[in-house]
């Protein structure tokens, strides 16, 4: 089947079979930061946006994005640095194969957070972070790193509008 969409602002035509997986698809087009974790859908490693969205890539054929947006860590890497030195500043980076992932979902709930005036408290992120699974650390550091980089953003935005 002939499978068009659009991946980190790139349009992207090919041939595939039905029964692809986004995971394998957009490994295929090199992007590596999608991990490959359970293929059960419990780890998150492989968290990707579909039309802004995040879904786990492994659990979701890639013929579901023909004419959507796909976006992986790649695509938001601006964004994606500034965090990774939160993470890196608190010591939860560990061995970072969880970490595109869990990066993915911390700025998908940075998108669910703004114009907010209240920022989230620890229950509300430890609850839409459940599904990102690390077995290297205790969630203590990462916890402390989202919480300072979603602070971080929130100031800055509040720069930016005066």
């Amino acid at each position: 089947m002939r499978l068009r969409c659009q991946i980190n602002e790139r349009e992207v035509i090919k041939e595939i079979e039905p029964d692809l997986l986004l995971i394998d698809f957009v490994r295929e087009l090199g992007l590596k930061s999608v991990k490959r974790g359970c293929d059960t859908a419990n780890c998150g490693l492989c968290t990707v946006w579909v039309e802004e969205v995040p879904v786990l890539s492994c659990a979701m054929l890639a013929a579901r994005v023909n004419g959507k947006k796909v976006t992986t860590l790649e695509g938001v890497l601006d964004k994606a640095r500034v965090l990774g030195a939160f993470i890196a500043d608190q010591g939860a980076e560990q061995c970072g194969y969880c970490s595109p992932g869990f990066m993915m979902m911390v700025l998908a709930m940075e998108k669910e957070l703004a114009g907010q005036k209240e920022d989230p408290d620890e229950a509300w992120i430890k609850h839409y972070l459940s599904g990102n699974l690390c077995r290297c650390s205790g969630y203590q550091g990462q916890l402390r790193a989202v919480t300072a980089y979603l602070k971080y953003r929130k100031k800055e935005a509040q720069n930016e509008t005066g």
